[in-house]
């Protein structure tokens, strides 16, 4: 990874739906928590209400629809190329999935080896996948929550980085677990952001480890390493 001269990582930030958790980002990076910068937002969505949160901000917005490309998941390299090469004309460092609803392939990953992650509503390995507030409630846990995560070729599967927890209540629905597991993602995504602009995550294996922050200093020149 190339060094930084402006102390802050550039963010490109992928999404499909509401984009409360890019809004999280949006805020922390405005604010000064995340010490980052979002330099571009793309949907797989046409109308996406995310898009409008990001071009408030001043973002500059992309609409990359697979089907411009073909049938999927025939169409899934010549899809991602065109993200791969959006974000790196934007300079973008680490890559965000933000409510993303596809799965990311061999492309993507390729082009930003450990530098796509993911958060997931559920405290991984458990319930990986759709509707994991309803697979948790049916499962009968008494504590759920959400994950960020390193994204690899698995489902849900890659090294976690953050991970944050709630109860469950007896009279929680899918829809009220749900929210209140959002507002744990609010929090933990721009959390793990954050660790890495600060090059305070080192991967072994399966386990991240969360080096001591540098003293006075508010981000490295490595961000991210691996042993």
């Amino acid at each position: 990874m190339e060094n930084r001269h402006d102390n802050v990582i550039s963010l490109g930030v992928l999404v499909s739906g509401r984009g409360t958790n890019l809004q999280a980002i949006l805020d922390g990076c405005e604010q000064g928590s995340i010490p980052g910068r979002v330099k571009v937002v793309i949907s797989n969505r046409c109308g996406a209400p995310a898009l409008a949160r990001a071009a408030a901000k001043g973002v500059p917005v992309f609409v990359v629809e697979p089907r411009q490309f073909g049938k999927w998941p025939d169409c899934k390299p010549q899809y991602e190329q065109e993200l791969v090469e959006v974000l790196k004309s934007h300079g973008v460092e680490l890559v965000v999935l933000a409510g993303y609803d596809r799965l990311v392939g061999e492309t993507l990953l390729d082009a930003f080896p450990m530098r796509v992650i993911n958060v997931h509503p559920s405290l991984l390995p458990a319930f990986p996948g759709l509707g994991a507030q309803k697979q948790a409630l049916d499962y009968g846990v008494k504590v759920a929550g959400a994950s960020v995560f390193f994204v690899d070729l698995t489902v849900d599967g890659g090294p976690i980085i953050t991970q944050g927890a709630c109860p469950v209540h007896g009279d929680d629905t899918a829809e009220s677990l749900a929210q209140r597991i959002l507002e744990i993602e609010h929090k933990i995504l721009p959390e793990a952001i954050t660790l890495i602009a600060q090059g305070r995550v080192r991967i072994n294996g399966r386990r991240v480890e969360i080096l001591p922050a540098p003293a006075g200093s508010q981000a490295a020149n490595t961000w991210v390493s691996e042993v």
